[in-house]
């Protein structure tokens, strides 16, 4: 019983100090500007030592930045717990809300740190990059339950995937932004699930429908037979247009003449 509470006694320790110094970088770099503050300045107005700033951050930049990396532990955890039978896409969504929601937790902040990275070009490149680890997240998140490898002809799944992932990712940031530039108000969360909605509308409905068997083992799209000069078509109702077409025209060019022609 007591290493559990002496884990989370370390663990609450780390981030109030991770916390403490964003509070200081962010408030330095608005008074005194980014580019005259120094790691020596946060970590004193923090009231911590120099060392200890290292222990949490790598740099000046990535510290007002402390919840990123906390952030995409929960995110993969909400990715590997998901249950089975959940449509690949809205585990996603679900992912991405724990981001979301580690930035409405402290409107104020949030705010404050947009502003910052609207201003200094560092900052924003590392917002950039923190935001491009997500994106990889769930695009290979996807592409595990559609894989390319597997790919073959009128199955656009593993292009769906990265694509989905991608606009996620996307839909996430539009909502944040709009949010932010609003100075934090409103409901930000219900902004974001209507912009799933609208993903969900256009990438989801035709991701994985129909395909329950490995690609290998599944049945022909389409079936044909001649007979009399008469080709008959018989398609799975998921077959695309192109699926059928490609088969009637491999049975035009391979079908002999009727006899007496």
């Amino acid at each position: 019983m007591s290493q559990p509470r002496s884990t989370a006694r370390t663990t609450a320790q780390r981030h109030r100090v991770r916390q403490e110094l964003a509070t200081a970088a962010m408030h330095l770099f608005s008074t005194k500007g980014y580019e005259a503050t120094t790691v020596d300045e946060i970590a004193a107005a923090a009231g911590v030592a120099r060392r200890t700033f290292f222990r949490h951050f790598r740099s000046k930049e990535e510290a007002i930045f402390p919840d990123h990396d906390d952030t995409l532990v929960r995110v993969q955890a909400v990715l590997d717990s998901a249950e089975q039978g959940e449509h690949p896409l809205d585990t996603v969504c679900r992912g991405i809300t724990e981001v979301l929601r580690m930035y409405a937790e402290s409107p104020e902040v949030s705010v404050e740190r947009y502003r910052l990275t609207r201003e200094v070009p560092a900052l924003r490149e590392h917002e950039i990059a923190s935001v491009a680890r997500y994106d990889r997240l769930f695009t290979r998140y996807l592409l595990g339950h559609f894989d390319e490898a597997a790919h073959r002809a009128g199955d656009d799944d593993p292009l769906l995937a990265e694509v989905a992932a991608s606009a996620v990712v996307a839909a996430h940031n539009h909502v944040l932004r709009r949010w932010l530039r609003a100075g934090g108000k409103g409901d930000v969360e219900a902004q974001l699930n209507h912009a799933f909605d609208v993903i969900r509308e256009t990438f989801g409905t035709g991701m994985g429908v129909g395909r329950t068997e490995p690609a290998a083992k599944a049945a022909p799209a389409v079936r044909e037979s001649r007979a009399g000069g008469v080709v008959v078509a018989v398609a799975r109702t998921d077959a695309s247009p192109a699926e059928v077409l490609r088969a009637i025209e491999k049975a035009l060019e391979t079908d002999e003449p009727p006899t007496g022609a």
